[in-house]
């Protein structure tokens, strides 16, 4: 006797194939969403998504529909709404229309949207039922709520709608006639999406703080004038101000979706002359505006900060890793970049133009707002301490090569721009070292690219700062020309008597009127370039007797003709770069100088381990040593560009720049007192700090032990009341001596 065995029933049929009931599905899907459903089986795509969730292929049904929505409604963004926005037309009626135009688009598109989600709701009924409770998803019908908000319902289209919305009614207001259906349409889509558990609506969010604010000032204004006595109009609106306004005007600047920051992130100019008009009615109103403003740049400027300082980071670890990696020829500090500077200045110009232009359209050049703006623009700047430097090296890359192929007036633009942002620095003594120097090294090396430019920056320092703060850089310029006469001068002189086999083209720098701090070199010079030299002061000697000529054999350049093997390169090298290739031009191919035969390390290191060797060192490495030897190579080119200096060199700026501002303390401090005569210390210090602030802001203390130190030199006594100070009358005889520097 056999017994029957009970289980569960075989199912017969075709085998499921998750992948081919997929794609058999979504094709259908896709037929939907296109309007093409007439031709389609419902009960065959319900046995479809049946079947992937009776097989346990749900989550691949559900992400597959949920993809093939979100690309469906990114389709309907980019092709329907996206089209009609507004141009931006002055013209109300034509404004009107565009504005129309767009929210029947996103109607449309909602319309649209739930009509597929219907149909979708319909097939995947099971799915519903047994699959995303258990997986914790929203069934379809909320699923396709929070796509449509998700990806509809997001900048920059909701803010076009909201100021559309918002523009009808003002439109409607001023007597025109709208669409109020179209309107009507465009509201109940945002009632009808939830931004939150709570079940605030769209509408509750973006649109009717806005709306109710200026609406309910505007009809008890008008609901006085119609039927009320006009005596209740000020009372009434006051009433508003402080129970409507006053309240809520922090909240409404600061909300995190509509907010101040997201009207300037999107230019929403009419939203934000609406905020302003709002703030302008009440007491607080534009101090909490310039609050917020200037937290939003000082925000943004730190963002910006961050961006270029990440460079100390990247140097800092390059130090720590060096000792590690010494003696495998790879530690080396990375070269400092100019990029960073140039980055954050323009960086900080379009931040300054963006928000320029809210103040002239939103907040119509309101004076109070543009202090705030400029003070938060100060702050921001100078918490950058590489600030000055950066500014000076992004006008030094612009007159050297950022500014050709503009016209004058696209230069004065820029360097209008510059000396915008120049307006900011605290301390504009660093700013005048390192633009001295990178002025310097432009027209040593014949950089600049406009010499109009040049004296046009010049001018606008000049007017900014003073006199005194371009005196020296006027004073380059001079000896520039000068020099360029006294070359021009000379030339014709060899050319009557007995010229030398190199040709000068000599720059005479007066000592006090430029950077450069060089002690004079003690390199031997070749007996062709002595005597270009020799020959060269004897004429310049005959024309200005009592002058003395040091060579700066480290700032000048020359243009040297190399043969190689496969051809010939005209080279421009440091002067003391062509000393070293001279050694070798009588050498054969083999050979060999060793160090103590050159000894100009650094020169050597740039021939000979650069990126391109114009010698060979052997052995060969990055570092020069004492019982390396070189020889001649075959291939060099170089390129000069400035940089930002490294954490040394601004040490050392910083510390001569401390130095210098001590003696204009000084002469400040004397002036103002052989003025005076006499003067307490408060008004003293006051006006000390009062006159060097376009300069920098110095700290009373360092002023205080100024005033001692000239105390100690009798060029000022303390009176009685140890509270004020008397100048001591003082006869100076001055003996004048010009030194002159001589550049080859």
């Amino acid at each position: 006797m056999s017994t029957a065995r009970r289980g569960r029933p075989k199912i017969h049929g075709p085998e499921f194939s998750p992948d081919k009931t997929w794609e058999e599905l979504s094709k259908n899907i896709r037929e939907i969403q296109n309007h093409n459903a007439s031709n389609l089986s419902f009960e065959e795509n319900h046995r479809y998504a049946y079947n992937m969730v009776l097989y346990k292929h749900g989550d691949r049904l559900y992400n597959g529909v949920r993809t093939l929505v979100i690309e469906n409604l990114d389709t309907l963004a980019r092709e329907e709404i996206v089209p009609a926005f507004p141009t931006g037309t002055t013209d109300a009626k034509m404004q009107n229309d565009e504005e129309e135009v767009l929210l029947k688009a996103l109607r449309k598109v909602w319309d649209d949207h739930r009509s597929n989600m219907v149909r979708l709701g319909q097939i995947l009924k099971y799915m519903d039922r047994s699959h995303t409770k258990s997986a914790g998803v929203p069934a379809t019908h909320e699923m396709g709520l929070e796509l449509f908000l998700n990806h509809i319902i997001k900048p920059p289209i909701r803010d076009h709608l909201v100021s559309a919305i918002l523009n009808q009614v003002r439109h409607e207001r001023d007597g025109d006639v709208i669409g109020r259906s179209t309107v009507k349409g465009c509201v109940d889509v945002f009632l009808s999406l939830e931004v939150d558990r709570d079940g605030t609506t769209v509408y509750k969010r973006d649109l009717e703080p806005v709306f109710l604010a200026e609406k309910r000032f505007d009809a008890e204004e008008s609901r006085t004038n119609h039927y009320l006595s006009s005596q209740t109009t000020q009372p009434l609106l006051q009433i508003l101000k402080d129970n409507l306004l006053t309240p809520h005007l922090a909240n409404v600047i600061s909300k995190e979706n509509s907010g101040l920051d997201i009207m300037i992130d999107n230019n929403k100019f009419e939203d934000l002359s609406r905020l302003y008009r709002l703030c302008r009615m009440v007491p607080t109103g534009l101090p909490t505006l310039q609050t917020s403003l200037k937290q939003s740049i000082i925000c943004r400027g730190k963002e910006i900060n961050q961006v270029a300082l990440g460079e100390d980071f990247v140097e800092g670890e390059a130090d720590e890793r060096e000792p590690k990696d010494k003696g495998k020829g790879k530690a080396r500090n990375p070269v400092s970049s100019i990029q960073p500077a140039v980055t954050w200045v323009q960086d900080v110009l379009n931040l300054k133009d963006k928000f320029d232009l809210v103040w002239k359209i939103s907040f119509q050049s309101n004076r109070d707002v543009e202090i705030a703006l400029n003070d938060a623009f100060s702050s921001f700047v100078n918490l950058n301490e590489k600030c000055s430097e950066f500014i000076s090296l992004f006008i030094d890359d612009h007159l050297k090569r950022g500014l050709k192929g503009k016209t004058d007036m696209e230069i004065d633009i820029v360097l209008d721009k510059t000396i915008t942002i120049f307006r900011f620095i605290a301390e504009k003594d660093i700013f005048e070292r390192y633009y001295k120097g990178h002025l310097a090294k432009r027209l040593l090396h014949g950089r600049s690219v406009s010499d109009d430019a040049e004296r046009g920056m010049l001018a606008k320092l000049k007017v900014e700062c003073g006199v005194q703060f371009t005196q020296k850089m006027e004073g380059m310029f001079n000896d520039m020309k000068i020099s360029a006469d006294t070359t021009k001068d000379y030339l014709a002189h060899v050319s009557k008597t007995t010229a030398p086999d190199i040709e000068l083209n000599v720059t005479v720098m007066t000592s006090n009127a430029w950077p450069m701090t060089q002690a004079p070199s003690a390199c031997v010079l070749p007996s062709q370039m002595a005597k270009a030299c020799k020959s060269f002061e004897q004429f310049y000697l005959s024309r200005h007797s009592g002058r003395r000529l040091n060579w700066q054999l480290s700032l000048g350049n020359a243009d040297v003709h190399v043969k190689f093997k496969a051809r010939s390169h005209e080279l421009n090298v440091s002067t003391l770069a062509l000393v070293i290739l001279l050694l070798f031009e009588n050498l054969d191919e083999d050979d060999v100088l060793s160090y103590s035969e050159v000894e100009l390390k650094r020169q050597l290191q740039s021939l000979a381990c650069a990126k391109f060797k114009v010698l060979k060192k052997h052995p060969a490495g990055r570092d020069v040593n004492e019982d390396d030897t070189f020889s001649f190579n075959s291939d060099f080119t170089c390129t000069i560009s400035s940089k930002v200096e490294n954490k040394e060199e601004r040490k050392e700026t910083r510390e001569r720049i401390e130095e210098e501002r001590k003696y204009q303390m000084d002469a400040c401090v004397v002036r103002i007192m052989k003025d005076r005569k006499h003067m307490k210390h408060n008004d003293l210090i006051s006006e000390v700090t009062y006159q060097l602030t376009s300069k920098f802001l110095p700290e009373p203390l360092a002023i205080k032990k100024r005033i001692e130190l000239l105390i100690e030199k009798e060029y000022l006594e303390r009176c009685e009341d140890r509270k004020s100070y008397n100048y001591l009358v003082r006869f100076f005889c001055f003996c004048i001596c010009c030194e002159c520097i001589c550049l080859c």
